[in-house]
């Protein structure tokens, strides 16, 4: 059945299990609960771990709390675990990193349970086990791949552990775990349909493809060039074996509902509206829209990285004008970002204009939208969040929307990156590439579409970034794109700033200061609660307290 299906079934029948992930990090599940012989006797029973194992390995949640880490979202309603990070205040004690680490150990558990226990299963065939082998060992590795990029090393084991051995375990060097992933991803492949294999009652399965898509992020967080190519290339050009991808028509569409599962999703976390829902953006459009406060705001920076149709920079384009700053911009920014004089369209259909300078708007909900500083429920940074919007959501923006996870467009980017270090970024690899993915973005003009041959390398390494920066804003990526590149200090330190709309319009709204410490910030601390428990878990990264 198709991911929607399964947590449909998951939440109606199958929420007995919940209660068992609530224990911490990496203690045993409840003997006399789970273990009991006969709940593996029936496939549909072991068909719920899998499917809560699927429930565990990422959320909306992750996602745009991953965003807030980055220089395109600004928390500004509250000091958030994220903002703490941001401004150079990452205490051992901070919930984030207590969670992050038990959210990744608890679906650890899942897998492990689930792994030593399938071959039990009286009526499972063996081509059911071992799809459903693959499954687990993906999400395992997705799991462990999340954990050591925010951690480094830390405590890894293939099979459940007691109590005491978690109480106890040291941590295991982040390149052992690396090299762990990609042999589990190489061992699984052939385990797996391709998307051309599915049937459309399995859609938002793991597959083939998905496998490759993550090989080649894996390759490239550690700056393996020919292998993030390789891998990319398996994707582009052996599509009758790792199935059918390509850029879907529209890039807005490409985030709505009516369009899931769609030819570009390599793959994708599930929601079900009316049962298993997110509502960030409850907290991030519109207030006009029907929002309730803004919690989490677009930054200036991200809405200047977006091009002007013609390809340049703003900072390089004489016609910019600063103060009517988005018209004759890269489509995709509207269609991310909500800034003054949008156009949006209501759940019912209807259209209305968004206001956020100051002094505009004619009548009081128009004015809903317009900054009035910090403390107030509106924008800090005068710009609100489209991407994900789903107009059939509900009136308090419960949406039943998927958030993708690999999609084809991050393949065709990660290969351009990849041969650009290689030194073998030409005109052919732009045409493959950069090229699709603007013309699918709206571009027209041939300065902005044609290769641009007298760029330097430096330059053309910059493009790339920021043209992965506008095409994937807000979906997750950006914070770890800039630790791969050891960039902190260039994104991540100094003031950061909203719209223009302070000192009477003249100058950008000034928010925070954010500080990135390079001996510290590229690495987490260590959760306080788990070296309380397990001491042989330190020293603790550089820079954090012990």
């Amino acid at each position: 059945m198709t991911m929607k299906r399964i947590i449909h079934f998951l939440y109606s029948g199958g929420l007995l299990l919940s209660s068992l992930y609530s224990c911490n990090t990496m203690d045993p599940l409840p003997t006399d609960e789970f273990t009991d012989a006969t709940f593996w006797q029936s496939v549909d029973n072991a068909e719920q771990m899998v499917n809560m194992a699927y429930n565990q390995m990422y959320s909306a949640d992750k996602m745009f709390n991953d965003e807030a880490l980055s220089d395109n979202i600004f928390e500004g309603r509250s000091n958030t675990d994220q903002r703490s990070i941001r401004n150079g205040m990452p205490m051992p004690t901070l919930g984030r990193f207590a969670s992050e680490w038990s959210d990744a150990y608890g679906g650890l558990k899942t897998v492990h349970v689930f792994l030593a226990n399938v071959d039990r299963v009286p009526d499972a065939t063996e081509a059911w086990k071992q799809r459903k082998r693959a499954e687990m060992r993906f999400i395992r590795a997705l799991i462990y791949f999340r954990l050591v990029n925010f951690y480094g090393d830390v405590p890894f084991f293939t099979e459940d552990i007691t109590l005491e051995e978690s109480e106890q375990i040291a941590r295991t060097p982040k390149a052992s775990i690396i090299a762990f992933i990609h042999a589990e991803l190489s061992a699984i492949s052939s385990m797996l349909p391709s998307r051309n294999e599915l049937a459309d009652t399995d859609r938002g399965r793991i597959t083939k493809g998905a496998v490759m898509a993550f090989q080649a992020r894996a390759y490239l967080y550690e700056n393996n060039w020919q292998k993030t190519a390789d891998y990319c290339d398996s994707l582009m050009n052996g599509q009758g074996t790792y199935g059918t991808y390509a850029l879907f028509p529209n890039y807005t569409g490409l985030f709505e509902a009516a369009n899931e599962y769609n030819e570009e999703v390599i793959l994708d976390y599930a929601y079900v509206p009316s049962l298993k829902m997110w509502g960030k953006l409850y907290d991030a459009a519109p207030l006009s829209a029907g929002a309730r406060l803004n919690a989490y705001a677009p930054l200036q920076s991200l809405v200047d990285n977006y091009l002007t149709l013609s390809g340049a920079s703003i900072s390089n384009n004489p016609s910019y004008n600063e103060n009517n700053p988005y018209v004759n911009r890269d489509p995709r920014l509207t269609a991310t970002v909500v800034h003054h004089g949008a156009q949006w369209v209501n759940f019912n259909g209807t259209t209305r204009t968004i206001y956020t300078r100051p002094g505009t708007g004619s009548n009081n909900e128009e004015r809903m939208d317009v900054y009035i500083g910090a403390a107030a429920n509106t924008s800090p940074t005068g710009y609100y969040v489209r991407k994900y919007y789903d107009r059939t959501a509900t009136e308090v923006f419960q949406s039943g929307l998927n958030i993708i996870m690999f999609r084809y467009a991050d393949v065709l980017l990660m290969y351009a990156e990849a041969k650009q270090q290689l030194g073998q970024f030409d005109a052919a690899v732009w045409n493959q590439t950069i090229r699709p993915i603007r013309v699918r973005a709206g571009f027209e003009a041939a300065s902005a579409l044609d290769f641009p041959a007298g760029l330097s390398s430096t330059a053309m390494t910059t493009l790339i970034r920021n043209e992965r920066r506008s095409e994937l804003a807000l979906e997750g990526l950006r914070y770890f794109d800039i630790v791969r590149w050891r960039a902190g200090k260039t994104y991540l330190d100094g003031p950061v700033y909203g719209a223009k709309f302070a000192n009477g319009n003249s100058s950008y709204i000034r928010l925070d200061t954010r500080r990135f410490d390079e001996n510290r910030d590229y690495l987490w601390s260590l959760p306080q609660v788990e070296v309380d428990l397990n001491r042989n878990l330190l020293p603790n990264n550089p820079g954090h307290a012990n």
